[in-house]
């Protein structure tokens, strides 16, 4: 019986296969998983901002079979939403069947917080540099037909109405 020993004539090929290793791990390992990295530093924007107990908002809410679909212009004192406007005529039939249904910046960014921690496909924000959400996007299963939500925010004025 032969038995044949193979034996480097270098070190070289061993070393460059090691270090091609070891650099592939350090690069993966830097990447988010699944979106992580993005995801901390939304809530890390979204708990930078508090919010006033008192201010306006224009909501722009779309997407989905759901009540609350239109654009509607929203003043908020003592953190409860005092006057919701109906903008369209889908917002006027909302705040007219039940406007108790339209919600505060800080109530958006409850069911953000929500749909994270319940493992939504989507939940994604952005947001202004004073750190009021500008729009927060939601989809709790991508393979489910209407149960996304899409909120626009815009013409946030902070202050007393």
């Amino acid at each position: 019986m032969t038995v044949v020993h193979v034996t480097p004539r270098s070190l070289l090929p061993r070393t460059a296969l090691i270090g091609g290793l070891l650099w592939a791990t350090a690069a993966c390992g830097g990447l988010p998983a699944s979106g992580k990295a993005a995801a901390n530093s939304a809530e890390e924007s979204s708990t930078a901002w508090k919010e006033p107990a008192t201010y306006t908002y224009t909501l722009s809410s779309t997407e989905g079979e759901r009540a609350l679909i239109g654009t509607f212009r929203v003043t908020v004192r003592g953190g409860k939403v005092a006057e919701a406007v109906g903008l369209d005529e889908e917002s006027r039939a909302v705040v007219h069947r039940s406007s108790g249904i339209v919600p505060t910046i800080g109530d958006l960014l409850k069911e953000l917080g929500q749909a994270r921690r319940e493992g939504a496909d989507t939940a994604e924000a952005e947001y202004a540099t004073d750190g009021h959400p500008l729009r927060v996007t939601l989809d709790w299963d991508k393979n489910a037909v209407d149960d996304e939500a899409r909120y626009v925010i815009s013409a946030y004025e902070p202050g007393t109405p």
